[in-house]
């Protein structure tokens, strides 16, 4: 029988009396009654029914979206919770019972953001929680062992272009409110945000334990659809693991980082890992103020660990050379052991690109050099010499292997650990 949530009212938009639950399991589902004993096939086949305040369970297993498109997207403020056993007797998203939305790379399929959540007429409060996101099949590579990413279609092979999107967005309405938590986001392509939450106005947003590893872009991007200067949408990251944020390609000036900030957002940031940018961890280039980096490590990147608009800055001299931000206590640089499978570290350590000499050069980060990235990966040290083309972008990493990288803290405290 479906569970009923009583919803509460708001003094801008009544919300619904009642909310519904729902049921998706890619096992054993059929229909659109989506109920426990009868669940639906794919999130995508329920899209029409849902309504605001709704809350969907999906079970574990690849769904790859209504008639296998790749995305899924939702115009009103629901919940997602993966991570179910089939029967939903039980969770454990990063473990036994993995929920993961992918899609495959066959030509004419969508190249949108996997999971959409526009909720922007509606003050309630969307979760997203134990949902890996995983684009490694939807993503083109030029050859068969899928260590260089393809941005272009090819009809003839029946190939689709890499999909120049993320993993999940969500869009907030004025006092709509979002927790993004113990989701997996990895091996996404876009030009902007691999996780991206877009506040409103007096949002609160909470993105917490997610794991965001091997993507192009911004890791995690607090946007703001809300410009002024009073009730901000406030963002809370905290206890997240971002690692091996890329560049949008070889020569690109942009994406790389960690965690992105707009202007109009007020943000604390606390207890994450910010490891292996290919520009930085936190770019505040557009100049977010009263912004609080606490309790952090940084390492890795490789220009800088931070950025106010053209000033790079690293850990040691946050306190010092960092206007905005209002807390920059207990922020750490350390070498950490990631642990992962020895092909993928030797691909990444070993990686050519055309402006890797000048980037060197500029570096303004902690632990950033090429024989420190192979001390953390555990391979042997050697001179590795600069070549002017690039035969590795954005290698594909298993799904096993990537949630290994954030099952446990690093160091005992900074990161994401399993749910």
């Amino acid at each position: 029988m479906r569970t009923l949530h009583v919803a509460l009212l708001c003094s801008v938009v009544a919300a619904p009396a009642f909310a519904d639950e729902y049921f998706v399991s890619i096992a054993r589902g059929k229909g659109k009654d989506a109920t426990k004993e009868k669940p639906a096939k794919d999130l995508g086949n329920i899209v029409a029914k849902l309504k605001d305040g709704d809350v969907v369970n999906v079970a574990e297993g690849v769904y790859l979206g209504r008639d296998e498109s790749g995305t899924d997207e939702l115009g009103v403020a629901v919940s997602i919770i993966g991570g179910w056993a089939d029967d939903f007797s039980t969770r454990d998203p990063w473990g036994a019972h993995k929920t993961v939305f992918s899609g495959t790379s066959d030509y004419g399929k969508s190249g949108k953001v996997r999971l959409t959540i526009n909720a922007t007429k509606c003050p309630q409060t969307v979760t997203v929680d134990g949902v890996i996101f995983d684009n490694g099949a939807r993503n083109a590579y030029k050859d068969d062992g899928q260590t260089l990413l393809s941005r272009q279609a090819n009809g003839g092979l029946n190939k689709n272009a890499s999909p120049e999107s993320g993993g999940l967005t969500v869009k907030l309405g004025a006092g709509c409110d979002a927790v993004v938590k113990n989701n997996v986001v990895m091996n996404t392509a876009p030009t902007g945000a691999a996780l991206g939450v877009w506040g409103g106005q007096g949002s609160k947003v909470r993105i917490e334990n997610n794991l965001v590893v091997n993507n192009t872009g911004e890791g995690l991007w607090a946007y703001s659809l809300f410009k002024g200067s009073k009730d901000l949408p406030r963002f809370s990251i905290e206890r997240n693991t971002v690692l091996f944020s890329w560049k949008h390609d070889p020569i690109a000036t942009y994406g790389g980082n960690s965690l992105k900030l707009d202007t109009e957002v007020q943000l604390t940031a606390s207890g994450n890992v910010f490891a292996f940018g290919d520009y930085g961890g936190v770019d505040n280039i557009k100049l977010a103020k009263g912004i609080t980096l606490k309790d952090n490590l940084f390492t890795g990147h490789r220009l800088y660990d931070y950025r106010e608009f053209n000033t790079s800055v690293k850990v040691s001299e946050f306190e010092d050379e960092a206007d905005q931000l209002q807390d920059s206590s207990g922020n750490v640089t350390k070498e950490i052991k990631v642990p992962l499978p020895e092909r993928w570290a030797k691909l990444y350590a070993g990686r050519k690109e055309v402006s890797r000499a000048a980037v060197d050069a500029k570096a303004k980060a902690s632990n950033n050099g090429v024989n420190a990235l192979r001390s953390m990966f555990g391979l042997p040290l050697q001179a590795n010499a600069v070549a002017d083309d690039a035969d590795v972008w954005l290698h594909r990493m298993d799904v096993e292997d990537a949630v290994k990288t954030g099952l446990e803290p690093y160091e005992g405290r900074y990161g994401c650990r399993k749910p």
